[in-house]
């Protein structure tokens, strides 16, 4: 069975690797860029994702690169603790909570690739152009190689569009489409070196409901009273003016451009500003997402990750979404022997759990306890327990991981994903 993947993305990289490990065939991942660039900010990777990279073995490689994450506080725009909740081990589950640069986890799973799928797996300045469906249920695919000023025609068992919120696999099934809708926020995101806070393993999201922060560390310090490199990322509604041409997730800007607008979100054990003003790089870009799909399968060709279900930046799921879909995707081609009917499986367990996820980053998934927060005092608290009787918090927080399937009880019990292995296979 022969494999195209658009995109070396977490998502599509991941695919390779279990395809690899299952023994599916001949796998090879197509990637636009001239050349893979450890670029991008910080991820969480929640642990019913982390428990799938360590089906993988490369939970002590990540291990290397990543931080794992001890809790998650919410705060309002006055510093004041709204609720906070162990996270990982510390949690419950039996793997960890990684804070991890993407460049860094990208860089691990494309060398994991090269060295067990072979160095010419990745095949860069390959970027997937268009495709046709064959009558024998295969599909011919054109690659535009931009750098090298020429295109391509290939063949293969199926063709995986991981190729992120612009997909070009995408917007050749729904060419009507057109650009990702914009909710009128705009992000700012960087990181800095800083000195840790609180116990140096806690994640924070503090705010109103106009303005918000995301902080938290990816690394431990580096020495003895030392630093840590730290993700950072705020948020509030675009000027009236704002426009943007294109949702480009590395567009640079500089930090004095919007520093103010957060100015007063300075804490006594944090200063966000202050990560801001002393950033190592910032970023801009709109908060956009994808609406959902009817169908992400079409034949022998479907959708994984940013390319099916972009979503808002709420509650940890982006990345950690595109490698459960890996998982289910290489599952189901290792268990069929028609790609159609494998990626119609994958599509039937993993669309409706997505679909129900993009609604609630809409509605922004659990941090919608900091908006109630400011709705129901402004001014701040003295005690938190008037503000959200009986066990509120505790409700809003469990019914997110229960919506996506990444409670403690579900990830520790249910059936591993774990790929089973094809007749001369490599596992």
């Amino acid at each position: 069975m022969s494999i195209l993947i658009a995109g070396a993305g977490i998502g599509g990289l991941t695919t390779a690797l279990s395809l690899h490990a299952a023994g599916v065939g001949d796998v090879r991942v197509l990637e636009s860029v001239a050349e893979i660039k450890p670029l991008g900010v910080g991820l969480n990777i929640l642990p019913n994702a982390v428990r799938e990279l360590a089906e993988l073995d490369l939970l002590d490689e990540l291990r290397e690169v990543a931080l794992p994450t001890g809790s998650l506080g919410y705060y309002n725009r006055h510093g004041q603790l709204i609720w906070r909740e162990p996270r990982g081990v510390a949690a419950g589950y039996r793997w960890p909570q990684l804070s991890v640069h993407r460049g860094r986890l990208q860089t691990v799973l494309a060398d994991a690739v090269r060295r067990r799928l072979g160095p010419d797996a990745i095949v860069t300045d390959a970027r997937v152009e268009g495709f046709v469906p064959r009558e024998d249920g295969r599909v011919d695919v054109r690659v535009h190689h931009t750098a090298a000023g020429r295109r391509s025609d290939t063949t293969a068992d199926a063709l995986i569009g991981a190729d992120g919120i612009h997909s070009n696999v995408r917007a050749c099934l729904y060419p009507e489409e057109g650009p990702p809708p914009w909710n009128g926020l705009v992000v700012w995101r960087g990181t800095t070196y800083a000195p840790p806070f609180l116990d140096g393993r806690s994640m924070i999201i503090a705010g109103d409901d106009r303005r918000r922060a995301v902080v938290y560390p990816m690394s431990g310090p580096d020495g003895p009273g030392g630093t840590v490199l730290m993700n950072w990322a705020v948020a509030r509604a675009a000027d009236p003016e704002a426009a943007f041409e294109d949702a480009d997730w590395n567009r640079a800007v500089a930090p004095e451009t919007f520093l103010h607008h957060f100015a007063d979100l300075a804490f006594d054990w944090l200063d966000v500003p202050a990560l801001i003003r002393t950033a190592r790089e910032a970023y801009v870009y709109p908060m956009v997402d994808r609406d959902p799909l009817p169908r992400w399968t079409h034949g022998a060709v479907t959708l994984l990750g940013d390319a099916a279900h972009a979503m808002y930046p709420m509650g940890s799921n982006g990345a950690t979404q595109s490698i459960v879909d890996a998982r289910v995707l290489a599952r189901e081609l290792a268990l069929r022997d028609s790609p159609a009917a494998a990626l119609a499986a994958y599509e039937a367990e993993r669309l409706p759990v997505l679909t129900r996820i993009q609604a609630s980053a809409r509605r922004r998934g659990p941090e919608v306890v900091i908006d109630l927060a400011h709705e129901r005092a402004p001014g701040g608290f003295t005690d938190v327990g008037a503000v959200f009787p009986g066990d509120e918090l505790q409700s809003i927080s469990a019914e997110f991981a229960r919506l996506g399937g990444f409670d403690p009880e579900t990830v520790n019990t249910r059936a591993s994903l774990t790929v089973p292995t094809r007749a001369g296979g490599p596992r």
